[in-house]
């Protein structure tokens, strides 16, 4: 990328930022002010950016360069008669929307592989016929369940290799996909997945889709491994819904300032792809239903009085992943990056990935998130970078209203006649145990009614478009299947979410999906014992600090860091607008009680009128938390 502008040159060298993006330099290597966070809080862990490693290409950049485009060494790999494929491969195998894994519970010499599937799934969409296949794919290839991931998306667990081809080669000529929902590529899209029939959510789930088949790999290796070459026997919903856009001439338009790259096979990616995954979201003004503030980009639409589309407000440099006792990374909301006009929106949004693609980290991978170069140049040298490559300024944020949380759970009025009910489902598990038969029940929902069904940021389910007469028919179906309504539901469980954690996830530290049942009975045992059961705290846990499940936007997190052990996050806002702060560095499972009974004491003893507990923690901070704690006698406080 040659720079057209001294001006930028000057800014990024300021920052510390030549021909690629590394760290800030060593001035910049001190415990930062808490007007520089962008979380807007006081805590002791020092946001800081590691010191600039020798310049030498990573074994994960040069496995990408050599991989042919994603091809190899997996397709050699899974030619081969074990069960698992080789350390190459399998960071390759990811791209495809895999990830090989062990359970961790069964012990011995000889590890039993088996592979996760993740779908490509853009705004969430589940139409019937793929709820059908992915129902059928699980029970004769997989462990029998589903798993609902936070962007909307589906996982199938406990595929064997030499099954991999079949799942995956009949998920594609359906018209869906796995491919960039896993690797340094842009990941699944995420949208508010209210499907009002009203014009701005209309252009939410339109421009979703717009983005996901704008950034999709474009390398064959995907039709080769799985397809032998041929073409899908149905091309991928979302591009027939969105073909209009004539999205293939715009993504290749070269404007000559570096965003396309002299590769013929991935002209927007090149051989080396992104230096760390891509998050993107949409949404309308108001609804924060998915974290909008978590993504690498969030899109805002913004709308004339007519509700025609006028543009979007663009939001840089979210992300959630973090290490434990690297102070070099971090969790952080996005900046606000200004407004662009829909006419330019895909050449803003294809600038902002070339910027992260050409000056992303890629020596020091735990640095490597578009969101550690936004914090290193600072937003506006950021959008500097970025309007060298756009060839315009980009237009000032436009004022939009404040935002609110739903998570659309329950029946609402679509606003075209039909019906919308939202289903909770506990940490996106789908499965039959029991007398809880939630997988036969949305089987039999689909062959009945032909439902379409979306998929929520919580990890639940919508079914739209239902004719008012198939209500109780639907509702007979669900009890008959031991499925709760949502009145029944604890508010404290329909605001949770928890990663899949043990037994599967290689990089989990404890227990989430499993844990966080019982930790939500606890915590409304707390409440009620203090008088306090009305409550309605967002809470979210997960096996480790990578932060699938979005945790240190929470009001109360959960951060697994051993066995039965978590750090706790407090201070989250309740629209999901900043990040919390770590208040215990270790909380073994045992003092759960303990631990968070005094900060409910001192909640209820200085909350100010209507104060949400998030927003309480926020304004009194870690410090006068822990000194009211410190003198804190158990059972003394009651509302």
């Amino acid at each position: 990328m040659k720079f057209t502008s001294s001006a930028v040159c000057a800014a990024l060298f300021a920052a510390g930022v030549a021909d690629a993006f590394t760290t800030r330099p060593s001035s910049f290597l001190k415990h930062m002010k808490t007007s520089d966070l962008s979380s807007d809080h006081k805590t002791r862990l020092t946001m800081v950016l590691a010191d600039k490693p020798v310049k030498k290409l990573a074994k994960i950049e040069l496995l990408k360069t050599e991989s042919e485009h994603l091809l190899q060494p997996l397709s050699d790999q899974m030619k081969t008669e074990e069960i698992s494929v080789s350390k190459d491969a399998y960071q390759i195998l990811k791209y495809h929307g895999s990830y090989m894994q062990t359970n961790r519970e069964i012990r011995g010499k000889n590890k039993d592989y088996q592979f996760m599937l993740r779908l490509k799934q853009p705004a969430g969409d589940l139409p019937p016929e793929l709820y059908r296949l992915v129902d059928d794919l699980s029970r004769e290839y997989g462990q029998g369940d589903l798993r609902i991931t936070t962007r909307q998306c589906f996982q199938i667990h406990g595929i064997r290799k030499g099954n991999l081809k079949t799942v995956i080669s009949s998920i594609m000529n359906i018209g869906s996909s796995t491919v960039g929902a896993c690797g340094d590529v842009s990941r699944n899209v995420m949208c508010t997945p209210a499907p009002f029939n009203s014009a701005d959510y209309e252009h939410a789930r339109e421009w979703s889709k717009v983005c996901g088949h704008l950034f999709r790999p474009l390398t064959p290796a995907f039709s080769n491994m799985w397809l032998d070459g041929k073409a899908p026997a149905n091309p991928e919903k979302w591009s027939k819904e969105v073909e209009h856009f004539n999205i293939d001439e715009k993504m290749l338009f070269d404007s000559g300032r570096g965003i396309i790259l002299p590769d013929s096979t991935e002209p927007i990616y090149g051989d080396r792809y992104l230096p760390r995954k891509f998050k993107i979201g949409i949404t309308v003004p108001g609804d924060n239903s998915l974290d909008i503030y978590t993504n690498d980009i969030g899109l805002i639409v913004v709308s004339n009085d007519k509700g025609e589309l006028e543009g979007f407000n663009v939001m840089v440099g979210g992300g959630m992943g973090r290490t434990h006792n690297k102070e070099t990374t971090f969790a952080r909301v996005a900046d606000h990056l200004g407004y662009v006009p829909k006419e330019d929106a895909i050449e803003l949004l294809k600038s902002i990935l070339a910027s992260q693609r050409d000056h992303g980290n890629r020596d020091v991978r735990a640095n490597a998130r578009m969101k550690y170069l936004v914090h290193t140049l600072g937003i506006d040298n950021f959008r500097s970078l970025v309007e060298s490559y756009f060839g315009k300024d980009v237009q000032p944020w436009r004022p939009v209203q404040e935002w609110k949380y739903n998570d659309w759970m329950g029946w609402w009025e679509q606003g075209d006649g039909k019906l919308f009910y939202g289903l909770h489902v506990d940490n996106g598990r789908v499965k039959d145990e029991g007398d809880f038969r939630l997988k036969s029940a949305l089987r039999a929902l689909v062959d009945k009614y032909n439902i379409d069904m979306i998929i929520s940021p919580t990890q639940s389910l919508i079914f739209r478009d239902i004719d008012p007469k198939d209500k109780d028919g639907i509702m007979a179906i669900l009890k008959e299947h031991g499925i709760k309504s949502v009145e029944e539901i604890d508010p404290l469980a329909r605001l949770a979410i928890a990663c899949p954690a043990l037994p599967l996830c290689g990089l989990a530290q404890t227990e989430a999906e499993r844990a966080m049942p019982s930790y939500i009975e606890r915590m409304r045992a707390v409440l009620d014992k203090m008088n306090i059961p009305d409550e309605e705290i967002l809470m979210r846990m997960t096996g480790c600090p990578n932060g699938c499940a979005r945790p240190y936007m929470a009001e109360l997190a959960f951060v697994g860091d051993g066995p039965k052990s978590y750090q706790i996050w407090l201070g989250g806002s309740p629209v999901l607008t900043r990040t919390a702060f770590a208040y215990k560095a270790k909380m073994k499972g045992d003092d759960f009680e303990s631990t968070i009974e005094p900060v409910l004491a001192m909640f209820i003893k200085q909350r100010q009128q209507f104060e949400a507990f998030g927003d309480f923690c926020h304004r009194v901070g870690a410090e006068a938390i822990e000194a009211f704690a410190e003198s804190y006698v158990l059972g003394s406080v009651k509302a």
